[in-house]
């Protein structure tokens, strides 16, 4: 094998590395485990893991992606200036 192709895999693996995090979450002395439990699934909602690997799944074209940004910006702008004539 090249030596240029080692070194390329080896970073790729330690970038990988570096992407983990882990959520820390105390538990408090008196507080039960279901609330300790809700932190951590808020804090694990946040980090947006579940929804990045649902747009992994499958593959969205650059123009549909900027076609939904460009709708979702319309619908928002209607909605704000609805609210202003009120």
């Amino acid at each position: 094998m090249h030596p240029l192709k080692i070194s390329k895999f080896f970073s790729l693996t330690i970038k990988r590395k570096r992407c983990i995090k882990m959520i820390i979450i105390p538990v408090k002395d008196g507080e039960s485990i279901d609330r300790a439990l809700k932190r951590y699934k808020r804090k694990y909602e946040k980090t947006g893991v579940v929804k990045e690997l649902r747009n992994r799944q499958k593959f969205t074209k650059p123009s549909v992606i900027k076609r939904e940004q460009m709708q979702k910006a319309i619908y928002v702008q209607k909605l704000r200036q609805a609210e202003e004539n009120m």
